[in-house]
């Protein structure tokens, strides 16, 4: 396969544009496993998953299978899912608890930390052999650091800390965590995990994109416009109101704020703005929580974090989190037309039970296999690809909002209809892509 140089790549990515190549080209998506997913603080676990010696949970990182691990002194690894022996996958369940992982296939034992600890048959290898050779342990991540609770894992020895590449990001934690009466948070074992034919840029350029809702899902909002109010009795009226949202009309749309960075991450200003699901909501369940989050931090307090109101907050490159619906998803790179969304939700400690089972119901109307706007995104997705994939025209217009947007000293763009998380996501790629290899 023929190198793409530097200078190839910067011409894939003008201010206005993109060239198709970015989604469809195997040789781009290599490249992008070792430059971005190989470089960047990838998250890979949350320590309520991790809290006692010998938990771990299964996670991927680009093109590697990596099992987190908690270390008997409290040290969190993430070790490559590849026995150092044969080559086998030692570790197939999704998370658990053990002191240590054995191979199946020849019984080589490893600790927590990637270290060999024993091999049976011992007299039958060479005298040079060495338990303590680091050739003989498990190959980890060089990088792993937490930010409160969240655990990222970078396959580069050397970069920018997790803090500097979070950012102000640091907020959509900070106000998830801070949503908890009990201060703490604990990731639900409901999630989803799904896959769609498409490249994975395509599922972030979609999370912030506030036009195509009432084209893409006319569909549920009809049905939901449609749908008496008695019908929506049985969870009141949350999926109602969640479907109708993406109803709103152009000007509606217009007054969404979209925040971008050169790091390629970025958010938008909520829009819900009826029933329980909106900010200033007052229902009795909301009073509840809404009173026992007020006795731990004050009423002033309560309020300025409940009315944070920020949607799809995307930490590039594989990660989305709403912190006012609990919820979080992870995007895994496939191949350049296949990508895997893994989708979980939390449950704040000290909230009244009916809190989480609204976290879970958003859950599965947005992100479950029967959610009627999930089928209507992956269909989107597949459709973009297959066009892509066409020659007929090399380039992908990015150009809405390009003369308005606003730009700040400490690099955050700001916009109103405008596309400017997509050409953030973008400035990220081409750094992470023409920087020099470590």
């Amino acid at each position: 396969m023929a190198s793409i140089t530097i200078e190839e790549l910067r011409g894939l990515v003008k201010p206005d544009r993109v060239h198709r190549r970015v989604y469809t080209d195997p040789a781009i998506f290599a490249l992008e496993m070792d430059r971005i997913f190989g470089r960047a603080w990838l998250y890979v676990a949350h320590e309520s998953q991790l809290r006692n010696h010998g938990d771990f949970a299964r996670a991927r990182m680009g093109r590697h299978e990596v099992v987190v691990t908690r270390h008997p002194d409290g040290g969190l690894f993430a070790l490559l899912n590849r026995c150092a022996h044969r080559g086998a996958r030692f570790c197939m369940a999704p998370r658990g608890n053990s002191r240590s992982f054995t191979c199946p296939y020849h019984g080589w034992s490893y600790g927590p930390d990637g270290a060999l600890e024993g091999v049976p048959y011992r007299q039958s290898y060479p005298a040079s052999f060495r338990l303590e050779d680091p050739a003989n342990h498990l190959a980890r991540a060089p990088r792993v650091a937490s930010y409160r609770g969240f655990v990222f894992a970078s396959l580069a020895a050397d970069g920018p800390s997790l803090r500097e590449h979070l950012g102000s990001m640091t907020d959509a934690f900070d106000n998830l965590i801070d949503r908890a009466p009990a201060g703490e948070i604990e990731l639900s074992d409901n999630s989803f995990q799904w896959e769609y034919r498409g490249n994975w840029k395509i599922h972030h350029e979609n999370a912030n994109d506030v036009f195509h809702p009432g084209f893409v899902h006319e569909s549920s909002v009809s049905v939901a416009g449609n749908s008496p109010v008695a019908s929506a009795a049985y969870d009141d009226g949350q999926t109602r109101e969640m479907l109708r949202a993406n109803g709103f009309s152009r000007r509606e749309w217009e007054n969404v704020e979209l925040i971008g960075f050169d790091a390629g991450h970025s958010y938008m200003s909520g829009f819900y703005r009826a029933g329980i699901i909106a900010p200033h909501s007052d229902d009795p369940v909301r009073a509840r929580y809404r009173a026992a989050l007020a006795a731990r931090c004050g009423e002033a307090r309560a309020e300025e974090i409940i009315l944070l109101d920020r949607f799809n907050n995307i930490i590039y490159p594989n990660l989305v989190v709403n912190a006012q619906f609990h919820q979080l998803r992870v995007v895994h790179p496939v191949a350049a037309d296949r990508s895997i969304v893994a989708a979980h939700c939390f449950k704040l400690k000290g909230a009244p039970d009916e809190i989480f089972h609204r976290a879970v119901r958003f859950l599965n109307t947005i992100s479950s296999p029967a959610s009627m706007v999930f089928t209507d995104d992956v269909e989107i997705f597949a459709r973009c690809q297959a066009g892509l994939a066409d020659d007929a025209d090399d380039w992908v217009d990015m150009a809405r909002g390009l003369d308005t947007d606003r730009r700040d000293n400490d690099g955050r763009r700001t916009g109103h209809a405008s596309e400017l998380p997509n050409r953030s996501q973008f400035t990220a790629w081409l750094g992470y892509m023409t920087r020099a290899a470590a």
